[in-house]
């Protein structure tokens, strides 16, 4: 793997922690960035044997402060040629006409705002050099609709074509960008944020289902950054065995289980 140090947002828990364990075991530098300190040491003091590790406590809409984290950086940790954009959530599951339009703009601001502005802070210092990879984590979600996806479906797809888009203006340099798409994962900390700390509606959403594991993702992205440096992988689509294009998605599976059960 010819890289050298890697930003992970969303880095303490699912799929940034995955990916932040895979690619520590690459010897891979890495940046861990979330917005909860203990967490982020506690995997800094899981990895630090195996690489080197910064962390940067942030919630990654704070963009001056992100900015001036980045500036901040020590000299080690200066020449950031990967970036993962993991970081993103998903709030409520009502149709367009019940929503609270507070979840709808976090969702804008962190899934695709904070994600292009993280973006833009990198990549001159990518194209300068002629070396780097964006990999930004989407969702199918992004490309199959269901009942109640309304913003998080689009900021979705935001990234899907953000990457495609990023990929044609980096089009006669080395920098590479892939959009990593799962299915149902098995992340009951996203259907507990969704759920706004309905741990029980959350528990629901797997039962009876085998899904994907961060692990799968992080393999992934482990893959793609594996790649010759001629090749440039566009996107990856995932899903588990339980789930198919056309067929029953994450969300309508949630909607489905998180309907009131008769009393017995």
């Amino acid at each position: 793997m010819n890289y050298q140090t890697a930003l992970i947002t969303g880095a303490s828990s699912g799929i940034g922690k995955a990916t932040a364990e895979i690619l520590a075991q690459q010897g891979l530098k890495l940046v861990l960035l979330a917005r909860r300190e203990e967490r982020l040491q506690q995997l800094q003091a899981q990895l630090e044997p195996l690489t080197q590790c910064h962390i940067i406590a942030c919630d990654i809409n704070d963009h001056s402060k992100l900015r001036q984290a980045l500036d901040d950086l020590p000299q080690a940790f200066q020449s950031i040629d990967i970036l993962i954009n993991n970081a993103g959530l998903a709030l409520g599951l009502k149709p367009a006409h019940e929503t609270d339009w507070n979840d709808w703009q976090t969702m804008i601001e962190t899934n695709c705002l904070s994600l292009a502005f993280l973006s833009r802070q990198l990549l001159p210092k990518m194209v300068s050099a002629n070396h780097g990879h964006i990999v930004n984590i989407g969702s199918i979600a992004g490309t199959y609709h269901y009942k109640g996806a309304n913003v998080y479906g689009a900021t979705k797809a935001f990234v899907e074509q953000f990457s495609i888009n990023l990929r044609s203006d980096l089009l006669g340099t080395a920098v590479r960008v892939t959009n990593i798409e799962p299915g149902l994962l098995n992340e009951s900390e996203f259907s507990l944020v969704r759920f706004k700390g309905d741990a029980e509606r959350a528990s629901r959403v797997y039962e009876g289902l085998e899904p994907l594991k961060s692990e799968d993702v992080a393999e992934s992205v482990r893959w793609v950054l594996s790649q010759p440096p001629h090749v440039n992988i566009n996107r990856i689509e995932l899903m588990s065995i339980h789930q198919a294009p056309g067929g029953p998605t994450t969300t309508v599976i949630e909607e489905e289980k998180a309907k009131p059960r008769p009393h017995t």
